[in-house]
């Protein structure tokens, strides 16, 4: 029996309101503190969610909530300079991804976690904890402050909680691309629900028909440059659009998707993401879940999906371990090896999104033979066939020798 009862949550994202959702779930009072004044705070752009993010999301009941406000993308194709490749293969069996915009995630999986009785509060910046054997305080920006048996940081990758774990803690590192989203007034030659992912001359992007007409698109922008998303949405939308149409002009359908869409539909991301390996995911009463410990690049479709993953796994260790070290250390061997691995792969795709010149001539030579010769089981089978045994207890690691 465990003697985790309460649980601060630092973090109302995605991974924030799974895990106290979770939490509840397992028996055990949690709070979610926001550093924001609201739950979504505007932040937008698509995202996608596998199957085994789905499977993960049907643990604590909210899967079937995503899927009605989710696009489903049965099949993807790649082009490079506006030659097609054709259809990507694809594992059988199993539900297509899931594409949705993330402010709509936040608002469901914070529906989903109130219904279950958590609470969240808002304006709440942490900023200190203290150790407070037992358990752990946290202060906050506004002079208030927390108390519970455990403090949990599903603060992104900007975490605090991973500072306060360990003071020399990797920072997320930048992957020499901006993120954008928008919708283009345009009708193209796709199948319905059929996502396209496009080598451009100078960038790479990606596009998908909409259900009710248009069709929606996002960039990866090279920029030496590192903008957060707040630094780059005091760039106006139009002087984006200028850049996005230089970069993207001459691709086909990249140029007409860069000039149909307007500074309304235009959605700035900032700099994308990647997690370098993190050495310390707990000390004392806290531990880092989600994006604030494993950020995979966008490349891998998998950073949400995994970042729920981890969250009902936190939970489940420390629904069934008597104490937080060990439930922390057998919720770090249920995930770092995975979670890593597809870390390592999107690293790796990140580099083919800015091919030179040579490699942008071999590529539609070089990748119908890497699918036809590709192990899809072997490399894809293992991250989407993931699924948790709630109802399979959890067991203490064995001691360290």
């Amino acid at each position: 029996m465990s003697a985790v009862r309460t649980a601060l949550v630092i973090g109302g994202g995605i991974a924030g309101p799974v895990t106290a959702t979770a939490l509840r779930r397992a028996g055990i009072d949690a709070t979610v503190y926001e550093a924001y004044p609201a739950e979504s705070n505007g932040i937008g752009g698509t995202l996608a969610l596998a199957p085994n993010g789905l499977a993960a999301l049907s643990i604590i009941g909210a899967d079937d909530a995503v899927r009605a406000i989710a696009t489903p993308i049965p099949s993807t194709a790649m082009s490079v300079g506006g030659r097609s490749l054709g259809t990507m293969p694809a594992l059988s069996g199993l539900p297509p991804l899931q594409l949705v915009d993330r402010g709509d995630l936040h608002r469901v999986l914070h529906d989903r976690a109130v219904t279950a009785g958590v609470r969240f509060q808002y304006d709440k910046r942490l900023v200190g904890v203290e150790d407070t054997d037992p358990g752990i305080t946290a202060r906050f920006a506004d002079g208030s402050s927390a108390h519970a048996d455990v403090l949990i940081g599903a603060d992104g990758v900007r975490s605090t909680v991973r500072t306060l774990i360990d003071p020399n803690a990797p920072a997320a590192g930048y992957t020499g691309m901006l993120g954008f989203g928008g919708v283009a007034d345009v009708d193209l030659d796709t199948r319905p629900g059929a996502m396209t992912f496009a080598f451009g001359k100078r960038a790479y992007y990606l596009y998908w028909p909409l259900p009710g007409g248009g069709v929606a698109w996002g960039a990866n922008l090279p920029s030496p440059q590192y903008l957060t998303i707040t630094q780059a949405r005091q760039i106006p939308a139009e002087d984006w659009l200028r850049t996005l149409r230089e970069t993207y002009a001459g691709d086909e359908p990249g140029g007409v998707l860069a000039e149909r869409t307007t500074a309304d539909t235009l959605e700035v991301i900032g700099a994308l993401h990647i997690m370098p390996p993190v050495p310390h995911w707990h000390r004392g009463a806290m531990v880092l879940v989600g994006d604030a410990v494993h950020a995979p690049s966008n490349s891998t479709g998998q950073g949400a999906s995994l970042a729920i993953e981890s969250a009902i796994e936190l939970a489940r260790c420390l629904r069934d371990l008597p104490d937080p070290s060990s439930a922390f250390t057998a919720y770090e061997g249920l995930r770092r090896a995975r979670v890593e691995k597809i870390a390592a792969r999107g690293a790796k795709i990140n580099h083919t999104k800015t091919p030179g010149p040579v490699a942008r001539r071999i590529m539609p030579l070089l990748l119908p033979i890497v699918f036809k010769t590709m192990n899809l089981e072997k490399t894809m089978g293992v991250e989407q066939r993931y699924v948790i045994d709630w109802d399979e207890p959890v067991r203490s690691p064995a001691p360290v020798r």
